[in-house]
């Protein structure tokens, strides 16, 4: 249906949003879930507007499910990012106030109240440093993928997925402690 979807066909669009559906939904709420708790953007509109953006999107061949979630997880990021920043435009005139990660270096799918914009701004500075690292730490703490899979998508080595993520983190660490 991936394949059908990227010749064109809107029909595999339709078939394959109740499969993936689920699993958009995850992934949602992890974003959700590292947000302020009173956070106005609920679940299901921020899956919505993720495929909605993914549909708009010209020309990708999709090659496996792993990179279409790869993608719907960055597009969610950009959403959630897009929102705080017009959020603090209201509320405060702009200002982004940094929250560093905890403490232990850990970056996890269920713990953690990382200030969306800090963390979104350290990964684009990453990202000029080591475009790798900063895939790596998209695909595991943004998409939730494990190890094995982050290995699958960027064809590379288990090992070097690891080595690559505490890098990252030790990185996004010592760089968001520096941005209080």
């Amino acid at each position: 249906m991936l394949k059908a979807w990227s010749g064109g066909d809107r029909e595999a669009a339709e078939l394959f949003m109740p499969l993936i559906y689920d699993e958009l939904r995850r992934q949602a709420r992890l974003h959700l879930n590292r947000e302020r708790s009173n956070h106005t953007l609920q679940t299901t509109a921020l899956v919505h507007e993720a495929y909605l953006r993914l549909n708009e999107q010209p020309g990708i061949e999709w090659q496996n499910r792993w990179q279409f979630f790869a993608l719907a997880a960055q597009m969610m990021r950009r959403i959630l990012v897009n929102y705080a920043v017009m959020r603090n435009r209201e509320k405060r005139g702009g200002g982004d106030q940094a929250i560093p990660l905890e403490e232990t270096i850990v970056i996890s799918n269920d713990e953690g109240n990382e200030d969306l914009l800090a963390l979104d701004a350290a990964l684009t500075r990453l990202e000029k440093l080591d475009h790798r690292q900063a895939r790596v730490v998209e695909l595991r703490y943004f998409t939730g993928l494990s190890i094995e899979d982050t290995a699958d998508v960027l064809a590379i080595s288990p090992a070097t997925v690891k080595r690559e993520w505490n890098m990252a983190r030790a990185w996004l660490k010592a760089e968001l402690s520096t941005s209080d």
